[in-house]
């Protein structure tokens, strides 16, 4: 039994020792023996720490990029910041030259004769002839006032220019024979002469008699109310049947009629006093009128006030307009278009790039993409636009619309814009 154990015990370490032994010389080369295992450790230890290097090489890379975006962001912010801090402004550059060369002002049309027609008689109204715009020629009958007293009056200063003139006969026959009678030494110088004197005396009333019957006549020819001129009825303010009275001074006159001359026309402007050196008088000028915005019509200066009014300082200038076709009516409102020569080196601006300060008037120009606050003279106001005299030129950047806070210095970002009218 013991020796049956031994021999398997035997055997089973050979085995053993068969299958960990190397069956070939390379094997046993590349399979390392017992002794090689505390290397295996170090090798691993080793590379754990390459690990923890790699991480933290990684994770300060990733620290250090995301302060560079941090940075980065930063600087992206001020720079935004910054460029927003910068005043965007638009501008628009001045067109050379005036519309000065074109003055437009706003003018009153009156008929060249404007007239209220009243009775110069007493009475009533018979008819009337024609209303209001009906065009009479001079003379023409308007209507017919009936006056009884006047033709009564009338009738009896006849018959008493009659009686006037019997007695004047008679006494230039008694002073004729009393004068015969004086030659023949009858009757005294005394009665002659008082005889002739009598006679005079019947002239004179004979002509005064006279004169009555022409003035009862004359107020009888005005119970024909006629055109004094050629031209259009206005106004009728009386009917058949009304009671009219006499004259145009009374406390309360009544106007039958008025009447305007349409034929010419008279436009009364008033030239602002910077202006009124250049009117003068047979220079022409164009009317408009915004009901007929195509229709230019030419009137002649004709003549101006010669002095200018204390409370406008305007200069008041009458232009007269053909008016023969009745192209226009009377109180119409029109402007009146004056050439006037142009101002050297004079440019025209839009109206909303003025700003008023305290020391006076300026316009914001862009140089060298700074705000400027330029002084400048106005020569016209257009009123949408202005004409510049002095202080700018055409290639001057205008700031358009100006900020109360805009100042010389300040820094600006210019954007070209386009004006209507302007470029």
């Amino acid at each position: 039994m013991s020796s049956s154990t031994g021999t398997m015990d035997g055997e089973s370490k050979m085995t053993t020792l068969e299958q960990e032994a190397p069956t070939t010389p390379a094997e046993a080369a590349a399979s390392p023996a017992e002794p090689t295992r505390p290397t295996e450790q170090v090798e691993k230890s080793g590379g754990g720490h390459t690990l923890i290097v790699v991480i933290a090489v990684a994770l300060l890379g990733a620290i250090a990029y995301g302060l560079h975006l941090r940075s980065a962001s930063a600087k992206k912010l001020a720079t935004a910041t910054d460029d927003a801090a910068i005043l965007t402004v638009e501008v628009v550059h001045p067109t050379t030259g005036s519309q000065a060369g074109d003055l437009a002002l706003p003018g009153n049309v009156e008929a060249f004769t404007d007239t209220p027609i009243y009775s110069r008689t007493n009475g009533y109204l018979k008819k009337w002839y024609f209303d209001i715009g009906s065009r009479v020629h001079k003379g023409d009958l308007l209507a017919e006032v009936e006056t009884p007293e006047v033709d009564q009056q009338l009738d009896q200063s006849r018959a008493e220019l009659e009686r006037m003139q019997a007695n004047a006969d008679l006494a230039g026959v008694t002073s004729n024979r009393w004068q015969a009678l004086l030659a023949k030494h009858a009757v005294s110088q005394q009665e002659a002469d008082q005889a002739r004197s009598n006679y005079i005396a019947a002239q004179a009333a004979v002509h005064a008699s006279d004169a009555n019957v022409r003035r009862l006549e004359q107020l009888q020819s005005y119970e024909r109310i006629v055109a004094p001129f050629d031209g259009v009825v206005t106004a009728r303010n009386t009917d058949v049947g009304d009671l009219i009275d006499a004259g145009s001074g009374s406390n309360n006159p009544r106007e039958l009629f008025h009447m305007d001359a349409v034929n010419s026309l008279r436009v009364y402007v008033a030239v602002p006093e910077v202006d009124s050196d250049s009117i003068h008088n047979g220079d022409k000028a164009t009317l408009t009128q915004d009901s007929a915005p195509g229709l230019k019509i030419q009137g002649t200066i004709v003549r101006n006030a010669d002095a200018i009014d204390h409370s406008t300082r305007t200069l008041n200038v009458e232009v007269d307009v053909d008016n023969a076709k009745g192209v226009l009516r009377p109180g119409a409102y029109v402007f009146v278009h004056f050439r006037l020569p142009a101002i050297g080196n004079s440019v025209t601006i839009p109206s909303n790039t003025l700003l008023f300060r305290a020391e006076g008037l300026r316009v914001g120009v862009v140089r060298n993409d700074r705000a400027e606050l330029v002084p400048v003279t106005i020569g016209q106001d257009f009123g949408n636009a202005v004409e510049i005299t002095s202080g700018l030129t055409a290639a001057d950047e205008v700031v358009l619309d100006p900020s109360d806070s805009l100042a010389s210095d300040m820094q600006v970002r210019p954007h070209a814009t386009t004006i209507r009218g302007q470029s």
